[in-house]
């Protein structure tokens, strides 16, 4: 969209992505990315860290069920999305501003490692035919029904609904 703040953030995962769904089966993604600058000391002739910058994000669709399936806490990534800001206020009737990002593309930094890529069609398979592992990153199942997280479910739709039809109803 026209008008918005497209930067990119090159950074380390602070935790494991989290995947959830929302109540219509839309699969997103929260990652939480630390970039800290470098500059050289020339006097002391050494690296000195900058303050970090703390960044959540939020991918969505097949890339969030990609995002969660690969990555993990600690790996270096690069992530280009549109910077959003966000005023609340607290309990303390304290108003609040967060900025998040809205990401468009993610994907590891191969500046100290290097990475196999899987292409996967739109169901959910690589290419040559093999089903994925479960790729939904341990996520559990709703209890009672009710989706885990107040209406967004870490369970994809079609396992929810798996679920709830072995599920005795008590």
């Amino acid at each position: 969209m026209a008008g918005e703040t497209t930067i990119t953030i090159v950074g380390n995962l602070v935790d494991d992505p989290e995947l959830r769904f929302t109540p219509s089966g839309v699969a997103v993604a929260k990652v939480r990315i630390a970039s800290t600058p470098r500059t050289f000391d020339r006097q002391a002739n050494e690296w000195k860290d900058g303050e970090p910058l703390f960044l959540t994000c939020s991918v969505w669709r097949q890339a969030a069920e990609n995002v969660a399936e690969t990555l993990a806490k600690g790996m270096r990534v690069i992530v280009q999305g549109r910077l959003k800001q966000r005023s609340y206020e607290d309990r303390e009737q304290v108003k609040r501003t967060v900025y998040e990002l809205d990401v468009d593309e993610v994907g590891p930094s191969l500046t100290y490692v290097s990475a196999v890529v899987t292409k996967k069609n739109s169901g959910g398979q690589s290419t040559n035919g093999q089903a994925q592992a479960d790729g939904w990153g341990g996520a559990r199942p709703a209890q009672n029904g009710q989706p885990a997280g107040g209406g967004w479910s870490t369970t994809p739709p079609a396992q929810q609904a798996a679920a709830a039809q072995s599920e005795p109803p008590f």
